[in-house]
């Protein structure tokens, strides 16, 4: 017999919304999942690792019809599930409802998008506004980004996180202590660990980021970072990577980005990493889907406002 669950798992794949009341429960219980994570929540591989979908459903599709359903993988997601693309609420509520079902199959940190602030400006408020009438559903959503864990470890070895190291997190029990559970801040190791950026340049230590928020670091203090915490690599997101996946810092520090084609015009691939049980890192590379933009205005409230038009 399908479950309420089911059902709603069901409707997401089929590119359609949930009901606000669904989407409320979905949020509660999520939740109640994410508070038992830690902040280095511990993974076994083998594993996929998946960068930045904001937004983008049915190239989220393409991932799960190349890689494998959750249930039957092991999912590691890396953040910025929201903005910019036309599905950021189907796209983080079908995750939560995979995550809700196979719960030990499923892991999902937080990015830098998964906040109050950036929703405001780059969708996710709007796009609630646009298809249910009212910001319930992005107060419902922006809560439980909140819970969401802060980083990942698999197999003692192999630290994920969105953005990336932090200049006053320099031992992974420093991340262990942070509280989480707020709003991202705009300074301090909360808000690094999930905007900071590599400077492939000549940089010593840490630096001003371009970005106006985080900061930039030097392959000097990432390569101490990994040999006090016995690390062998680091994998992380946030960044737009035109071939979808990048490897610097001697293959120590990997780059996956897996939105292709962002924001409908950039032309990039996508990609993911898969891990094996040997901790073997290997890319998958594609491309957008042909449906990128289908049911791009769908709404179930149908009372817009003009100045919604």
């Amino acid at each position: 017999m399908q479950t309420d669950l089911d059902k709603s798992i069901e409707k997401l794949k089929n590119g359609e919304l949930l009901k606000e009341k669904d989407v409320k429960q979905l949020c509660a219980k999520i939740r109640e999942i994410f508070i038992e994570e830690g902040n280095v929540q511990r993974i076994d591989p083998p594993v996929i690792v998946v960068g930045d979908i904001h937004g983008q459903l049915y190239d989220l599709f393409e991932i799960f019809k190349q890689s494998g359903e959750v249930g039957d993988q092991n999912y590691l997601f890396l953040g910025d599930y929201v903005n910019r693309g036309f599905h950021s609420i189907e796209s983080i509520c079908l995750l939560y409802a995979l995550k809700i079902k196979n719960p030990d199959k499923i892991t999902l940190l937080r990015g830098n998008h998964e906040s109050r602030i950036l929703t405001q400006t780059f969708g996710l408020y709007d796009e609630a506004m646009r298809k249910y009438g009212s910001l319930n559903i992005w107060r419902y959503l922006t809560e439980s980004f909140d819970y969401m864990p802060l980083s990942a470890l698999i197999d003692e070895k192999i630290w994920c996180v969105h953005g990336g190291i932090a200049q006053d997190a320099k031992l992974l029990d420093d991340v262990r202590a942070l509280n989480r559970l707020s709003e991202i801040p705009d300074n301090g190791e909360m808000c690094e660990l999930l905007w900071n950026d590599p400077n492939e340049q000549e940089l010593k230590g840490f630096g001003e980021s371009k970005r106006g928020v985080g900061k930039e670091f030097g392959q000097d203090v990432f390569t101490q970072f990994l040999q006090t915490n016995n690390l062998s690599c680091v994998l992380r997101a946030h960044q737009v990577i035109m071939e979808g996946y990048r490897s610097i810092y001697k293959d120590q520090l990997k780059t996956i980005f897996s939105a292709p084609n962002y924001c409908y015009r950039c032309g990039n691939s996508g990609a993911v990493c898969e891990v094996s049980d040997k901790l073997e890192m290997r890319a998958k590379i594609f491309q957008a889907s042909e449906n990128q933009m289908k049911n791009a205005q769908t709404k179930i409230w149908n009372q817009n406002p003009d100045y919604f038009l």
